[in-house]
């Protein structure tokens, strides 16, 4: 068989699964009122949670950023690509989230990879939740360590694989539990405090994906440790994303001082790619100081998302059990997820239909992101237009 026959034959196979992905063109800065093929659209499918990806201030520091360093870091952090902007993001993120240090990375996908992979080998154990993030799955597999999913948020399904371990095996092994601290299709959030706990009592690590909370949750947006009041100690590898409520690009580990000292010795996702353009670290900088500076953003997000599942309890639609801004509706049949999604663009609101594999078989489902800068009137349209596409 050909490459193009092979390639061709899967393609139509997509497309007769209603599985085929396609992509929108965006004509506009993103925000909740964006214009794609011309056409003036309300965004119910973006993570940018808080606003701030079209902010005049962030905008501003990118500008002076770019001004004062170039455009691209022209090196890897190792090289010659780490600047002082770099350096002074991670000094903040590490000082915002209460952990010793901090390591900058170009993606969350990229330092998911990176951490998993240098801190775990063949000999080792890695737990994973059996709804994490794809980076993650693929974080533990390509990590050579034996790899075990337990049940979604089932802290017991996680206890019985770890005790089988420490029952087949005589000399110690490392451990890592990893999870997402808010899962990205569901919108629940991990119960972090037994896990801490589950850890612990089996002298295993502890790692969360916090790309969906930070910024989003917790009393000054710090995300899940400070939402559950979280220690370095009890939860020693946190990770989160810039791209998402910051509004910019990015990710970052923090830690211990031993824990991202490790990681520039060995992540080989942090080593072996260019750095992050200066100007976007000058960015996140400001958006990092809007997120605390700001808190009616994240007051006027909670408040939607109240006001959003308000709202749907009384049109009698079955939202998914969620208190973040990751408000999933599940229709289940793939066909009809894709026909909904496209009847709500046609009366101008975006909202992504995402099914198989991102989600299990049968969960075909809208994912509906609230942010800060919705309206309520917005809110209003939008389920009266999905109440009526789901009637059609």
């Amino acid at each position: 068989m050909s490459l193009e026959t092979f390639l061709e034959a899967r393609l139509i196979q997509r497309q007769q699964d209603h599985l085929y992905r396609q992509r929108k063109i965006l004509d506009s800065a993103q925000g909740v009122h964006v214009i794609i093929n011309s056409k003036k659209c309300v965004s119910f499918c973006s993570n940018d949670y808080l606003g701030l990806a079209n902010h005049p201030k962030v905008i501003e520091a990118f500008k002076r950023g770019a001004d004062h360093y170039g455009v691209g870091s022209g090196a890897s952090h190792l090289v010659l690509g780490h600047s002082r902007a770099h350096q002074q993001l991670e000094e903040e993120l590490a000082a915002f989230t209460g952990r010793d240090k901090a390591i900058l990375f170009s993606s969350g996908y990229m330092a998911n990879l990176g951490v998993v992979t240098a801190l775990l080998n063949k000999n080792d154990f890695v737990f994973e939740d059996k709804l994490n993030h794809a980076s993650l799955i693929d974080a533990g597999l390509l990590s050579g360590a034996r790899f075990q999913r337990y049940l979604h948020n089932d802290v017991d399904s996680l206890d019985k694989y770890l005790q089988k371990v420490e029952s087949e095996n005589k000399s110690a092994v490392n451990k890592l539990i990893v999870t997402d601290g808010v899962f990205s299709m569901d919108g629940d959030i991990a119960p972090l405090p037994d896990l801490v706990r589950i850890a612990k009592q089996n002298d295993a690590w502890l790692m969360i994906d916090d790309a969906h909370g930070f910024g989003a949750l917790g009393k000054n947006g710090a995300g899940c440790s400070e939402y559950f009041a979280l220690t370095q100690q009890e939860l020693p590898i946190l990770m989160g994303t810039l791209g998402k409520a910051l509004g910019t690009y990015g990710a970052f580990i923090v830690g211990s001082e031993a824990l991202i000292d490790n990681l520039v010795q060995f992540a080989r996702t942090y080593i072996y790619t260019t750095a992050l353009p200066p100007a976007i670290a000058e960015a996140t900088r400001m958006s990092l100081k809007l997120v605390q500076e700001e808190n009616w953003r994240r007051e006027q997000l909670h408040s939607n998302i109240s006001y959003f599942r308000a709202a749907a309890k009384t049109r009698n639609l079955d939202l998914m059990d969620s208190q973040t801004p990751i408000q999933p509706l599940v229709i289940g049949d793939n066909d009809r997820a894709i026909r909904v999604s496209k009847h709500l663009e046609e009366a101008g609101f975006i909202v992504g239909a995402i099914r198989p594999p991102t989600v299990p078989a049968g969960t075909a489902r809208l994912r509906i992101t609230l942010s800060a800068e919705h309206t309520h009137d917005e809110i209003e349209q939008l389920l009266a237009t999905l109440q009526g596409a789901l009637r059609a």
